[in-house]
C-alpha cells in the first residue's frame, strides 16, 4: 500500500509542485490550503508523514505540530516543518517536529528528507 502523505501550505503554487514531486515518488498526496480542511481530514484518516508549512492564513504550523504531538494517536506520526524564515530554534521550542526545510528548497534534498521518514513505495 502506498505511503499517504498530508502537505499543509497556503501557497497554491508550491502545493502543487510539492504534491507533484511526492506523487511522482510513489506517494498518495492529500494537499490541503489551510489549517481547517486539514482537521477534517485528520479525523478519516492517519498519514504516514505530515509536511507543515510555518505560516497558514487560519492557523499555525507550530501550533498543529504540538497539538498532533501531545495527543495518543498521532504523536508517531513524523512532522516536517517548512518555512521561508528562518527561525528553527522558535519552532523547536514550540514544536517537537522531526525535520524543518527552509523555503525555498533543493527538489532532492526535500524528497530525500521525505523518504528517511517514510520510505520509498516500490511500484
Amino acid at each position: 500500500m502506498e505511503k499517504c502523505i498530508y502537505v499543509v501550505e497556503d501557497n497554491a503554487q508550491l502545493r502543487e509542485i510539492i504534491e507533484f514531486l511526492l506523487v511522482e515518488e510513489s506517494y498518495q498526496v492529500k494537499a490541503y490550503p489551510n489549517v481547517a480542511s486539514f482537521w477534517k481530514e485528520m479525523h478519516r484518516h492517519i498519514p504516514d508523514l505530515i509536511v507543515l508549512d510555518v505560516m497558514l492564513p487560519d492557523g499555525n504550523g507550530m501550533d498543529i505540530c504540538a497539538k498532533l504531538k501531545r495527543d495518543a494517536k498521532t504523536h508517531d506520526i513524523p512532522v516536517m516543518m517548512m518555512s521561508a524564515n528562518n527561525y528553527l530554534r522558535t519552532i523547536k521550542s514550540k514544536c517537537p517536529a522531526e525535520d524543518f526545510i527552509n523555503k525555498p528548497f533543493d527538489i532532492n534534498d526535500f524528497v530525500n528528507r521525505v523518504e528517511q521518514y517514510v520510505g520509498a513505495h516500490s511500484a
